[in-house]
């Protein structure tokens, strides 16, 4: 087993057993309130927007960048996968 699968495993079961003792949703509170905040002030820097329209927006910002980093990773793979077959 590779030394990059090994520590794959190693930090899912950290993270499993993190999540059965604890309330995921509160031990990710402060992350998730500092990411909505970060998409909010780029979609908002004055904040004149009305609340709903800036969460609107923020909501599909974040999209948006949760996208162009699926594309960067796919593409990384299929260079990889390409280097590998050659």
């Amino acid at each position: 087993m590779g030394a990059v699968r090994k520590k794959s495993l190693r930090h899912q079961f950290a993270a499993h057993s993190m999540h059965s003792v604890h309330d995921s949703r509160k031990t990710t509170e402060a992350a998730r309130k500092a990411n909505a905040a970060r998409f909010e002030a780029q979609v908002d820097p004055d904040g004149v927007l009305d609340p709903k329209e800036r969460a609107r927006r923020a909501a599909h910002a974040e999209r948006a960048y949760m996208l162009r980093l699926a594309y960067k990773s796919a593409k990384v793979r299929a260079e990889r996968k390409g280097a590998t077959d050659g």
